[in-house]
């Protein structure tokens, strides 16, 4: 069976810590797949809020999220402080994807992951293109 590989840009844009929670661990005593994307989608939101944006507005469109990919690498645990390295590729006429890298602490990888999303109008319930201010948002280096 084909494992998931994702491969992340090298031009991380944001990175931000967040805690291990004692609701995000699982019967497993660490971090729980549904947690690990919750952290992401977090990650996510502080990202956009750099530009002042937020998913519901990006210079009056939205973004929906299309697919998700993850690599789980490592465990985490409660009280963990996880890194999470964030940066965009695959930026098309309607779409780009958002990869995250989270590392633990000790610089351990925990897990890969790539959002797709997709610019999207909530009203008409289609995909609209990506705003020209906001596409200089994704292209931006640190």
């Amino acid at each position: 069976m084909a494992r998931i590989k994702v491969d992340i840009p090298e031009n991380i844009l944001l990175t931000v810590t967040l805690p291990v929670r004692i609701t995000d661990i699982n019967y497993g005593n660490h971090l729980g797949n549904d947690a690990l994307i919750s952290i992401i989608h977090e990650a996510r939101v502080l990202w956009l809020k750099e530009g002042d944006y937020t998913e519901l507005n990006v210079e009056n469109a939205a973004l929906i999220m299309s697919d998700l990919a993850v690599e789980y690498k490592a465990e985490a645990f409660y009280g963990d402080q996880l890194s999470v390295a964030i940066s965009v590729g695959d930026v098309g006429r309607a779409n780009f994807d958002i990869y995250f890298s989270v590392t633990n602490q000790n610089n351990r990888l925990i897990a890969k992951a790539k959002t797709g999303m997709v610019c999207y109008d909530y009203n008409n319930r289609k995909v609209m293109p990506l705003p020209e201010k906001f596409v200089e948002f994704l292209n931006k280096k640190i």
